[in-house]
């Protein structure tokens, strides 16, 4: 069967981009897996290929030159740099794998994408020795991101350091609580002093209503703050039907219970009738140029009174070297360039969150962007993430849980009790397991 021409084009396109990159074809003399070492190609011993996946914004190459590009061209100018970004049809990780151009870095999703993508494909490298060799200093780094990498195998391998993050904040339309007045919320807030002000602000006046808070239910799950695991961490199974996931089930649902306060979307917020909304942090811009005249701030996330001052597990991008690379070397110091507090200060500037625990860093986010002057930026530092669970033990089956069913539609459209609703996702992921293990 034919491929559309559409997608051969752009399939064609994207290996010609490709060609002349780090890695061999699989089998040929400088294979990896074929020599039994990774030796480096003569003819492209300079050259490293970077493939991005997440953050989605490097899809434009003029972003990725801004921010990354340029700095790696001064840092490093005897290495020639390729970058590529993931894109639909074309260059998608089985498009490079085919091609046998696999890259030396990759730069993606490290909850969504490690395991599904990454360790799918044995693309993954344990990258201790490297850390030991160039004496890379872990203590620096954000200890819930750096946790969530080593806690992936139960041997502690490290497969990429935290490269980016994208945290989650309150958002509050200072306008309407001008307009009720209601006072402002403050960083180290729990989600009973919110959800009083949620109740307070709340509002359905002639046609218009008032929806006092909002939060992404799917999001609030999976990056939990309790530190919950959806997957049992001993057997192959799901364990979504307990006291904890309960407890963060029902602390939400309330919010949506407050008459006329049922969920929409957290997107709504620009439109200028919602008081509160928890989003990531990258919204301060996007949620500015669709509203100029929204007069907005933000707050640190609000977090449970029993595990006081934590946001959202890490929400984060990693950078990975891959098994295959014969330039691993070259692509740890790049690595580690990246995450040097030069770079990651020229980083915060643009906005993005860096994993360093470093003031200097944290002090320069959003220095560059007009969109943020006079927000309360350092309100994303107020609070620590919470901890990743703990690792599975090895070879458990790894499977996306759907912890988005659990508010829609179990709860929001067919009002199931909140023990029912995590009691037939449950079931649901472990049949998942079962089919998944068959399928082996």
């Amino acid at each position: 069967m034919k491929k559309p021409v559409k997608a051969s084009l752009a399939l064609a396109s994207a290996l010609a981009i490709l060609a002349g990159c780090t890695a061999a074809p699989a089998g040929s003399a400088q294979d990896p897996k074929a020599s039994g070492e990774n030796k480096p190609a003569p003819s492209n011993a300079n050259e490293l290929f970077i493939y991005t996946v997440y953050p989605a914004f490097y899809v434009k190459e003029e972003i990725w030159e801004k921010q990354i590009g340029q700095y790696l061209k001064k840092k490093f100018p005897d290495v020639t740099i390729k970058h590529v970004h993931w894109d639909n049809p074309g260059r998608q990780y089985k498009d490079l794998i085919a091609a046998g151009t696999i890259p030396d870095i990759i730069i993606d999703n490290a909850r969504g994408n490690l395991q599904k993508e990454i360790m799918k494909n044995d693309l993954q490298y344990d990258m201790t020795e490297l850390i030991k060799k160039y004496n890379f200093d872990t203590s620096k780094l954000n200890p819930a991101a750096f946790a969530q990498m080593k806690n992936v195998t139960p041997d502690g391998k490290i497969y990429g350091p935290p490269f980016q993050l994208s945290d989650f904040v309150l958002f509050y339309n200072k306008d309407i609580f001008d307009k009720f007045g209601v006072d402002y919320p403050k960083d180290g807030m729990t989600y009973d002093e919110i959800y009083e002000l949620g109740k307070k602000l709340t509002r359905v006046e002639g046609e218009k209503t008032y929806k006092g808070y909002q939060q992404h239910p799917g999001l609030y799950m999976t990056y939990n703050q309790l530190s919950l695991s959806p997957l049992s961490l001993t057997e192959d199974k799901a364990e979504l039907n307990t006291e904890g996931w309960k407890k963060l089930v029902d602390n939400l649902r309330r919010f949506y219970e407050i008459p006329a306060n049922q969920f929409t979307s957290v997107d709504d917020f620009p439109k200028g009738t919602m008081a509160m909304s928890v989003h990531v942090s990258e919204k301060i811009i996007q949620w500015y140029e669709q509203n100029k005249n929204l007069n907005f701030d933000i707050a640190s996330m609000p977090s449970f009174s029993d595990v006081p001052n934590t946001k959202a597990q890490p929400n984060m991008y990693s950078a990975y070297i891959t098994k295959q690379s014969n330039k691993k070397d070259l692509a740890f110091q790049v690595i580690s360039y990246l995450l040097s507090e030069e770079m990651q200060t020229e980083l915060s500037k643009e906005g993005i969150i860096s994993p360093l625990e470093s003031k200097k860093v944290q002090e320069a986010f959003g220095k560059n962007l007009p969109q943020m002057q006079g927000k309360h930026t350092q309100s994303i530092f107020a609070s620590k993430n919470a901890m990743p669970p703990a690792a599975r033990a090895n070879g458990l089956t790894y499977v996306d849980v759907p912890l988005h069913n659990v508010f829609s539609p179990l709860i929001f459209g067919e009002s199931k009790d909140s023990v029912t609703a995590l009691r037939m996702i449950e079931e649901q992921t472990t049949k998942g397991i079962q089919t998944a293990k068959a399928a082996k």
